[in-house]
């Protein structure tokens, strides 16, 4: 069975196909500037050469259409025929509380993420109109969807539940959601698998580092907490976002620069982090340089986010009443050798212990703590896609 796997954003899209007799990849790529000038599609088959396909795409349909025509094309394509795509599984960023795993697109689940956009205003439009380009392009054929919010399902009321007046939370949906929840699941999984151990006996902090960064807490395999909250704006420093900060402070700037809400919410989310503390970039590869060459803020900015991702797996630790590993997954977690070896010195008093010389990889599945580590560290570079193509084939099947 072939899956086609959809990731829209607003103005971009990713894609790739899969063959999931075996699980290989038969195409992907990536189209960008949707809507806007100098549009254009990169699309590679495995062991050829990448195809760049320069057009104008006015909306994600017109992209989509691209994208089958490239994916069958005579020369580079990957299949001969559209009926070959037997299932198409989509990205969705939020379900709010409506589902806790992933389901079978119809017009009720349309209609319940159109609620939800208030909750996922610049993801969960793109994602819709994905969705109703492919049931245009492809008539007949399943979409499945696999939503951000629904690993985080399983977490007690107790770590989702906000210290405000509760009818906030009856009236409008104002609880903590997390987000990553499919890469969070498909390393929990795949660390498991590594270990050798079921994972209902693991107790697991994974660690997805990127520009957006969040951990979570993986207890038998449901999440207990984790570290994004109503939206991605919680949790942990990233790279413009500032994660969790005093919420007066909020009032009290926008007071003293007369801030519209609009331009609050832009200052926090787009304009603070990494990016804020150095002045150097959102990049965590132009800050390392920066430091390297005795930049102090961007030092500090590296250690504030080291620090904080610290703070979180200890006090995940406590939450599971121990850990048995640690994962590191995404962007950075897969290839900054010195954020995870900095991240993890000071948890020494855990029994945690990264060798040196494990730790020198990049973005491979690799155990990189010592052998008497009494807590394990991992990297697992996450696949949210086969982890979507896996759903959708469980659904359809």
């Amino acid at each position: 069975m072939n899956i086609l796997v959809i990731n829209c954003g607003s103005s971009s899209l990713k894609y790739q196909l899969l063959n999931m007799n075996d699980e290989s990849v038969l195409a992907s790529g990536l189209v960008e500037r949707i809507g806007i000038e100098g549009a254009q599609l990169k699309h590679e088959i495995p062991g050829h050469d990448k195809e760049v396909i320069k057009t104008p795409m006015k909306d994600h349909k017109e992209a989509l259409g691209h994208v089958l025509d490239a994916i069958t094309h005579e020369k580079y394509g990957a299949i001969k025929e559209l009926k070959e795509i037997n299932a198409i599984g989509h990205r969705v960023v939020h379900a709010g509380e409506k589902y806790a795993a992933s389901v079978i697109i119809d017009e009720k689940v349309i209609k319940a993420l159109e609620e939800c956009i208030e909750l996922a205003p610049l993801h969960n439009p793109p994602n819709l109109m994905g969705i109703e380009a492919m049931q245009e392009l492809l008539p007949g054929v399943p979409n499945v969807g696999v939503f951000d919010t629904a690993f985080h399902q399983t977490m007690p009321a107790s770590s989702y539940i906000y210290a405000l007046p509760y009818e906030l939370y009856e009236k409008y949906g104002v609880r903590r959601y997390g987000f990553h929840g499919t890469s969070h699941r498909y390393v929990s999984q795949r660390a498991a698998d590594m270990l050798g151990k079921d994972i209902k006996d693991l107790k697991l902090v994974t660690c997805h580092l990127g520009n957006g960064a969040s951990l979570a807490a993986v207890q038998g395999g449901k999440v207990m907490a984790t570290s994004m909250g109503f939206t991605p704006l919680e949790g942990l420093v990233m790279g413009t976002r500032c994660g969790d900060i005093d919420p007066a402070i909020v009032t009290f700037i926008m007071n003293k620069e007369g801030l519209t809400p609009q331009e609050a919410d832009n200052l926090l989310n787009k304009q603070s982090g990494v990016l804020g503390i150095s002045g150097v970039s959102s990049d965590f590869r132009d800050i390392e340089n920066a430091a390297a060459e005795g930049n102090e803020r961007a030092q500090l900015a590296l250690d504030a986010f080291d620090q904080r991702v610290t703070q979180y797996i200890a006090a995940y630790a406590a939450v599971m009443g121990g850990v048995d590993a640690v994962i590191f997954t995404a962007g950075l977690g897969e290839n900054s050798i010195d954020n995870r070896q900095a991240i993890c010195k000071p948890l020494a008093f855990m029994g945690i212990e990264v060798d040196p010389a494990k730790n020198n990889i990049r973005g491979k599945d690799t155990v990189v703590s010592t052998d008497s580590s009494k807590v394990k560290v991992l990297v697992v570079p996450t696949n949210e896609e086969l982890m979507i193509a896996r759903d959708t084939l469980e659904l359809v099947k």
